[in-house]
């Protein structure tokens, strides 16, 4: 065994600053989520006087009782369009996340009716395509609760052409085996109507439930036809007629009943191997102490290796090379009796780092080992002698290892993402598997300071060529508004209102959330699927 000695010191008055700072963020974030949930639960008496339950009471229904759901992107686009980022937090406009159903894993897709009537904004299109990509990998059974107006007309520019990748997402997940199970609360017309269309089993809820290309003021304009919606496109009218629906619900909480229902049937349990459980057991240092362990600012140091003593198992660690490019650290552990290799930064990537990360990681697909990394670099080693040492083809071995690594890579931000080294352990960009943040993440092409001063030193390089005098004030003003806009725009805020990532959790939870992702990435790897030529087609 080779357990980590912490070095940490609780009653410092630096752990105890750190705990406060991260504590605080935590804070932050926690309440912006808790303003979505109060934005949709504003909306209750109106959705009760219709006979209705609120999506996230949708949610809960479906759920197995006591059983852990992990909510993705809960503050997609946070602070665009619609969304101010204070009183109307509307996070997106869609509940996702995965859970249990039945005893089946699944991916939960909610429209979040109670916000602008489920309309999609054009964040909340792309947390939907995420949560598809998401099943596709994870081979998870995809669920949704339908209630929406269809695209947010204002911003259609911005989802027309794009939107139509969820459609083929579905068409593309019904082909590979993978199960989608829709519930119809309410409103899905124009291309909304086809997103139970392509499903493969489809509940509708009587007398609420409505699905056609057209609704009636639509038809009158285009073809003079009235109709009520109701006959041109209610629930009856597709159980009996048209074919769309396979069941029709008395209500809300009965399609959920149908649709657990159904999940129970899949079978979808019976297809996995039998393994059997590995052993486990907790690290030697409390996770509560991850809150203290890495400063806020990513420019005071700290040692990796006190993350990871808190998030595997035993705090048991096979450091890799560990006298060798030692500000990358690289080596072999075991979180809930899961094999994982680990990659953290304690500083920027030098060439050695960068050569031992790529063997490492070719050594980790060898084995067929998930890949966890711990992102904190301020990028790559820079300098003349980093130059002469090769760190441009060496950095560039890291890249390849990243980019056509075999195995699953899962990836999570414990500070600073500056640069090519966010490329170079696994960010957004190479597609890991599941990608989270602490709040206290910085992202950004580089530093704000260095940024300012990079700007400045080519402003007053270009003037001194021209003959032109050097204003310094006016340089000065230039580099204070440079390191203002990046100071913005690298939170971790700002990152996940994008999707940089695909939630920011609280360190405290790191354990419990990377354990649950890597299980889902385990069993896709073993579960066999019963791929078809085009999908399951609405008969």
């Amino acid at each position: 065994m080779a357990v980590i000695e912490s070095r940490i010191d609780r009653a410092s008055e630096g752990f105890r600053a750190n705990r406060a700072a991260m504590l605080a963020l935590v804070e932050e974030f926690r309440a912006l989520e808790e303003q979505v949930r109060r934005t949709s639960n504003a909306k209750k008496e109106q959705f009760a006087r219709r006979g209705q339950l609120l999506p996230r009471e949708r949610v809960a229904l479906l759920l197995d009782k006591g059983s852990p759901f992990l909510e993705l992107s809960t503050l997609a686009g946070l602070g665009m369009h619609d969304d101010d980022g204070k009183e109307n937090v509307l996070g997106g406009g869609v509940i996702d996340g995965i859970g249990y159903v039945a005893g089946v894993r699944c991916l939960i897709s909610a429209s979040d009716a109670a916000i602008k009537g489920g309309t999609t904004a054009p964040m909340g299109l792309k947390k939907k395509l995420r949560c598809q990509e998401i099943a596709r990998d994870g081979k998870l059974p995809l669920i949704q609760l339908v209630e929406s107006g269809g695209a947010n007309l204002n911003y259609q520019a911005q989802i027309f052409v794009e939107g139509g990748q969820t459609f083929r997402n579905q068409a593309r997940l019904s082909a590979m085996g993978v199960p989608q199970i829709t519930v119809v609360h309410g409103s899905s017309t124009a291309g909304g109507a086809y997103l139970p269309g392509l499903s493969d089993h489809v509940i509708m809820v009587k007398g609420r439930a409505k699905v056609f290309l057209a609704g009636p003021p639509l038809l009158r304009a285009a073809t003079g036809e009235r109709a009520e919606d109701e006959a041109l496109g209610g629930a009856e009218m597709h159980a009996t007629v048209s074919g769309v629906a396979d069941y029709m619900a008395e209500d809300d909480a009965d399609g959920i009943r149908l649709c657990r229902e159904i999940v129970a049937k899949l079978n979808w349990n019976e297809r996995l191997p039998v393994r059997q459980p590995r052993p486990s057991r907790e690290p030697r240092y409390d996770p509560d102490e991850l809150c203290g362990v890495v400063p806020v600012d990513y420019r005071k140091p700290c040692d990796v290796r006190e993350v990871i003593a808190r998030l595997v198992d035993d705090s048991d660690f096979l450091d890799f090379k560990a006298l060798y490019g030692v500000h990358t650290v690289c080596g072999q552990a075991e979180i809930e009796g899961q094999p994982v290799g680990l990659i953290g930064n304690n500083g920027p990537i030098d060439a050695d780092g960068a050569v031992k990360a790529a063997q490492f990681i070719q050594l980790m697909c060898q084995a067929g080992i998930s890949i966890v990394y711990l992102q904190n670099t301020t990028g790559y080693m820079v300098g003349t002698e980093a130059e002469r040492r090769g760190i441009v083809k060496h950095g560039s071995k890291m890249i390849q290892a990243v980019a056509n690594a075999t195995v699953p890579q899962l990836t999570l931000h414990i500070g600073a993402s500056f640069g090519a080294g966010n490329y170079g352990m696994c960010g957004r960009a190479y597609d890991p598997r599941f990608i989270f943040a602490w709040p206290n993440n910085r992202i950004a092409v580089m530093g704000g300071e260095q940024a300012a001063k990079v700007l400045s030193i080519i402003t007053e390089e270009r003037q001194e060529r021209l003959g032109q005098p050097v204003d310094r004030l006016r340089l000065e003003a230039m580099e204070r508004k440079i390191i203002d806009q990046f100071a913005r725009e690298s939170t971790a805020l700002f990152a996940t209102a994008r999707l940089w990532d695909d939630g920011l959790i609280d360190p405290r939870d790191s354990r419990k959330v990377l354990a649950f992702c890597l299980s889902i990435c385990r069993e896709a790897e073993i579960r066999p699927l019963n791929p078809t030529s085009f999908g399951v087609a609405r008969m």
